[in-house]
């Protein structure tokens, strides 16, 4: 089974040329928000109180998520979600998880070079069947079907990291809205997809302001 966090960079490349299809700060946000977010659904974390708790630190057996509640364990003072998500995200926790996906052979790892010169890697679906399933359970949900927790998370992360527009294109965006609300869920449910989403949106905006902030002064 996948990850929520390998879930996002499926949807978040294209399939035929395997090309990031969203800017790499709300991609890595959205990679670090669905690493605490997977922790949550699997009862090892509490974001009810908008700061991160452990609450069962046994390990899933995933070594990313692993590492994860290993270090908010290892952390001596309460820190917010998005403390966490702007901790958590970087290009090297992507590059992981492709890599993993394409040693799964889930996707290809293809080297190319832009202009002939410059080096670049590509990571075109090996085997759509996995993304396939993703996307059936979006869908699913975005037409109607009342979530579970993995695929409201899933959204919420997509919807304030911006993928979604480019995932969803013709998703409605009241329904978007609904289920990121959480008003059909239970309370902890809503407040794990509440807090998640928040400390994504904080994450993409400190990464664009950062990023904005390079460039002006190169």
């Amino acid at each position: 089974m996948t990850t929520i966090a390998e879930e996002v960079l499926l949807l978040a490349y294209s399939e035929d040329e395997g090309r990031q299809l969203t800017g790499s700060s709300e991609l890595d946000a959205a990679l670090g928000g669905a690493l605490l977010a997977e922790l949550a659904v699997n009862g090892r974390i509490d974001l009810a109180e908008k700061e991160v708790t452990v609450l069962d630190p046994t390990p899933l057996g995933d070594e990313e998520l692993d590492a994860t509640l290993a270090r908010i364990s290892a952390e001596s003072k309460d820190r917010k979600p998005d403390w966490w998500v702007y901790k958590l995200h970087s290009a090297k926790l992507r590059k992981r998880l492709l890599t993993r996906l394409a040693e799964q052979g889930v996707l290809r790892e293809e080297q190319r070079k832009i202009l002939g010169i410059f080096p670049s890697t590509r990571y075109p679906e090996n085997d759509p069947r996995v993304e396939r399933d993703i996307r059936e359970r979006v869908q699913n949900v975005l037409a109607g079907a009342v979530p579970d927790e993995r695929v409201a998370v899933l959204v919420a992360i997509l919807h304030a990291a911006k993928i979604d527009r480019k995932a969803f294109p013709g998703a409605s965006r009241e329904r978007i809205k609904e289920i990121t609300e959480g008003d059909w869920a239970g309370k902890a449910v809503a407040k794990t997809i509440s807090s998640i989403n928040a400390a994504v949106m904080t994450a993409v905006i400190a990464g664009s302001v950062a990023a904005s902030s390079s460039a002006a002064s190169g």
